[in-house]
């Protein structure tokens, strides 16, 4: 089918032309961006002149380079959108033509949005090559997108002007951005953080880029039955994602497994092993009231036709046949694949290498590009920052060693000097598990050049602390060699090694050891003066034999001893009954040139706990950067009755969640209710177990009642849980069985009617987060002080005017100080008091709130069904797990003070502090 040009993309051509886009299509080579072919290799790509384009081009038109797109946007009617849509319609079909449909609408929207996008997102990024700008690339193994059309068409300023098409069309906008599937590249709030980011980032006018994978299946669609939660792979991309681009002439090898050898040249080689290629998926990301439009750069993974295998595939081996393109495609089929076996680990390996290797290769083929003929390396740092968001892309570190030493020729000085100076690195837990630490043979195993590198690089490190803490005091450079280092039980160096001798105990000279044994053998006779002559004979012939005999065995110790070494300290080699592993928190700490915590609270304990002998070496890599999320989504587009007023928000909403509970779970709840909510990640240190706890004990003093006092004593409540448990987290799944299970009973129990509802919303994601926070009353933050770096609900739901109720943990400790203690229900104890409470709990003197005791027998008593719920109750008692602290749930003005005081937590303010004190970068503004 011939194709012709979309009318929406024909009326921008002249904004096209000015801003140096090349017209309102898709530019080949992707989008300004595209700077390499198949084989990695820096190529040249267009540049706009210093002076006006658009009189260099002699174009004519009411359109000005400095009047930018949206102007032009606002001039073009709906009826121009409707055409467009039409012919997105007709001319890019994804469905067959005889179909209409509100999902046929979305695709033709789409597109028609991404018409207007990429004018923009191709003059910014020729733009940024232009002016050689410093660049900010964000790596990150999640990007929690949610929907895009909402957010693109009102960061467009184009949401009426759409409605209104959509309306000439007979679609209605919001069924048609309903079609839209969450883009399931992210998880929780590690994703959706980076998203809140890159949002901010174009609307401040920021270079940045982001990085990430491309998930086939994402994390898991999560279905609740009768058993609990179920999963199932993710569809989102079953029907193709408009907003994507593929560039196919972007693309990077990666290796796997292979050898190193030394070349003639004196340069490693990496050789041999398994091949993939990477390929760039290109996301546009436009700003708010603003040209700028940056990108998210997502990877998938293949291998080239030639290595499928068509030899075996003919003789019937099929398997054989495909296995190249399965071991490169399984890459990117899931987010956080199982890890228990051995496979399960390889795989996380490959999909952190890979996001940094291709990431690293296209950041450099960019930067040399610009460069021209001029590269000059040491200049790359003041050109380029690279942000680790948390541990997973740690391998940036040797990744970029390995290409500057061995590709580039760098010497092992110059490539860490400019490594250092390049990469940073944002920590996001404190909890020993989620600092990844990889088993060093599996690594040695896939990536065995790398794990030569990070071998040198903790070597200097041991050097380093030498030097900081000298060798007089073994037992101080002990404990920080045991703290500090990057490979963990693993043999000291042997220079080093030599430094914690044990000296054996010197042993007396044979000829000393017999004198001293005759004369107390003479002493012996003489005291014993009783003692017949027969029995003094036979006494000083043992005494005579035992000298003799332990006289041998002396001189042979000290035939012995002469050949024996002083004893080393166990500490300095490996112990073969444990693994030896890389500690990834350590190497970003060493590698980085700044290390950041996400929340006050947090950032201290990273200092003054987590990483605290690396704070006392290096106090100034140690900073804060308070999260924050975008004001735009989560109010402005999610609730735009508050951005009016928040006193008419709240019944619309409201009505909204009514209906998104009734289609996931089929519970009919009343409106009317206060909307109790907890959305998150399901984990134990999250505490969503005592929070049901809480609602068994409501439910609980209910029954107790008569209906009179029922409603004397209890306001309604509608008690609301989403979140996905890790499907090998066998807890947290007991606990969504748990609460499903208090919903089946509580729910259907005629006595309390609409006094009490409790729903779990199945597959909870971006989108279900913009109907639940508008509508929410009261939302829970209670997770175990100390254990929670951030959070970032908490500041979506404060921002929309809800309560909070929350433990001194996180961004809560701020949260709380903005909108006044009186505006914030604090729960439990804070960070400072655990240790003493664990400590009592330990020593035997805590003793429980008799109310819990009552709601644990009550669940065991099979009030909520059959399940046997003892390992669930049992992980509340004894002094091991999450609940060993502060475990029992106790429980308009303040909404206006929690919406009017959040200010402080938009990720603008956030990206503002990343780029003045970390990144160095500056705002760049399109002419």
């Amino acid at each position: 089918m011939a194709t012709t040009a979309s009318p929406l993309a024909t009326a921008f051509r002249p904004v096209a032309a000015a801003a140096g886009g090349g017209g309102g299509g898709i530019r080949g080579g992707g989008a300004g961006g595209g700077v390499a072919a198949g084989n990695g290799r820096a190529r040249s790509h267009p540049r706009v002149a210093a002076r006006s384009v658009a009189s260099d081009r002699g174009v004519k038109g009411p359109f000005s380079p400095e009047e930018g797109l949206p102007s032009v946007l606002n001039s073009i009617d709906s009826s121009a959108i409707a055409s467009n849509i039409k012919h997105h319609a007709e001319f890019t079909p994804l469905f067959s033509p005889e179909h209409s449909s509100p999902l046929k609408a979305y695709h033709a929207t789409a597109k028609s949005v991404l018409d207007a996008l990429l004018i923009n997102w191709n003059a910014t990024n020729d733009y940024y090559n232009k002016m050689n700008v410093k660049q900010a690339y964000y790596l990150s193994m999640e990007f929690l997108q949610g929907r895009a059309l909402t957010n693109a068409i009102g960061n467009l300023e184009l949401t009426g002007k759409y409605a209104e098409a959509l309306k000439q069309l007979g679609q209605n906008l919001e069924d048609v951005a309903s079609q839209e599937p969450d883009a399931a590249l992210g998880n929780g709030g590690l994703g959706r953080l980076a998203s809140c980011f890159l949002d901010s980032l174009a609307t401040l006018n920021y270079p940045a880029w982001g990085y990430g994978l491309r998930y086939k299946y994402g994390l898991f669609k999560q279905i609740i039955t009768k058993d609990g939660q179920e999963e199932v792979a993710e569809d989102w991309l079953e029907m193709g994602y408009p907003w994507e681009i593929v560039r196919n002439d972007v693309s990077y090898p990666v290796k796997f497994y292979g050898r190193v050898v030394e070349g003639t040249d004196g340069r490693k080689h990496w050789i041999g092993g398994e091949n993939i290629k990477a390929v760039a998926h290109d996301v546009p990301i436009p700003g708010y009231k603003t040209r700028v439009t940056n990108n998210l750069r997502l990877w998938s993974t293949t291998v080239p036709s030639k290595d499928f295998d068509l030899g075996a595939f003919n003789a019937g081996d099929h398997v054989k046949a495909n296995e190249a393109h399965l071991n490169a495609e399984k890459i990117c089929h899931i987010l956080y694949p199982g890890d228990e076996s051995q496979e399960g680990k390889l795989l996380r390996l490959k999909q952190q290498y890979t996001l940094c290797s291709a990431s690293l290769q296209d950041i450099i083929a960019r930067f040399e590009s610009r460069a021209g003929d001029s590269v000059k390396w040491e200049d790359f740092p003041s050109k380029v920052a690279v942000q680790m968001n948390d541990t997973h892309p740690t391998l940036c570190i040797p990744e970029l060693m390995r290409i500057l030493i061995d590709i580039k020729g760098l010497s092992w000085n110059e490539a860490w000097s400019i490594t250092e100076r390049t990469v940073a690195y944002t920590n996001h837990t404190v909890l020993p598990e989620a600092l990844e630490k990889w088993s060093l043979d599996i690594m040695q195993k896939l990536l065995p050049r790398h794990v030569e590198i990070i071998e040198t690089i903790d070597e200097e490190l041991i050097n380093t602390i030498i030097s900081k803490y000298g060798t007089l005091d073994t037992s101080l450079l002990k404990k920080k060699l045991q703290e500090m280092r990057i490979l963990d039980n693993v043999d000291l160096p042997a220079s080093v090694a030599k430094l914690f001798v044990k000296p054996k105990e010197k042993k007396e000279s044979p000829s000393k050891l017999k004198q001293k044994l005759l004369v107390k053998s003479l002493d012996t006779v003489d005291e014993v003066e009783e003692e017949t002559e027969l029995e003094e004979e036979v006494k000083a012939e043992v005494l005579s034999e035992t000298t003799e005999e332990k006289v041998k065995s002396a001189d042979v110790e000290a035939e012995e001893e002469e050949d024996t070494e002083d004893e080393l300290d166990p500490f300095v080699k490996s112990n073969p009954e444990l693994p030896r592993v890389v500690r990834m928190a350590n190497l970003c700490v060493v590698g980085g040139h700044s290390v950041n915590g996400v929340a006050e609270i947090h950032s201290e304990i990273v200092k003054q706990e987590v990483f605290n002998s690396f704070y006392e070496m290096w106090p100034t890599k140690f900073q804060n950067k308070t999260n924050g999320v975008t004001p735009r989504r989560w109010i402005r587009f999610c609730n735009p009755e508050l951005s009016s007023i928040i006193s008419k928000r709240i019944g619309a909403n409201k009505m909204k969640v009514v209906s998104l509970i009734r289609e996931k779970t089929g519970y009919i709840v009343s409106a009317d209710a206060m909307f109790d909510v907890q959305v998150k990640r399901i984990h134990e240190y999250k505490r969503q177990l005592l929070n049901i706890l809480g609602i068994v004990y409501r439910y609980k003093k209910m029954k107790e009642m008569s209906a009179k006092e029922r409603t004397k004593n209890f306001v309604p409540r509608v008690c609301i849980f989403g979140g996905k448990a890790f499907a090998t987290y066998i807890q947290a799944k007991r606990i969504v069985k748990f609460i499903t299970d208090v919903a089946a009973t509580v729910n259907h129990d005629p006595d309390i009617g609409d006094l009490l509802k409790v729903v779990f919303v199945p597959d909870y994601n971006v989108s279900v987060a913009e109907t639940l926070i508008p509508a929410s009353e009261l939302s829970q933050h209670i997770s175990t002080a100390g254990m929670e770096a951030s959070g970032t609900s908490n500041m979506k739901f404060a921002m929309n005017g809800c309560i909070l109720i929350g433990t001194l943990d996180g961004a809560n400790v701020e949260i709380r100080e903005e909108v006044g203690e009186e505006n914030f229900f604090l729960f439990g104890a804070e960070a400072h008091e655990i240790a003493g409470l664990r400590k009592e709990r330990a020593e035997g003197k805590f003793v429980p709130d008799p109310r819990f005791e009552d709601v644990k027998e009550f669940v065991r008593s099979g009030v909520f069904g059959t399940y046997n719920y003892d390992e669930l109750m049992g992980s509340l008692e004894g002094n091991e797990g999450y609940g060993r602290a502060d475990y029992f749930l106790l429980w308009t003005r303040m909404s206006i003070l929690n919406t009017a005081s959040s200010a402080k937590f938009s990720s603008d303010r956030t990206i503002h502090e990343y780029a003045k004190d970390i990144w160095n970068i500056s705002p760049v503004v399109l002419p």
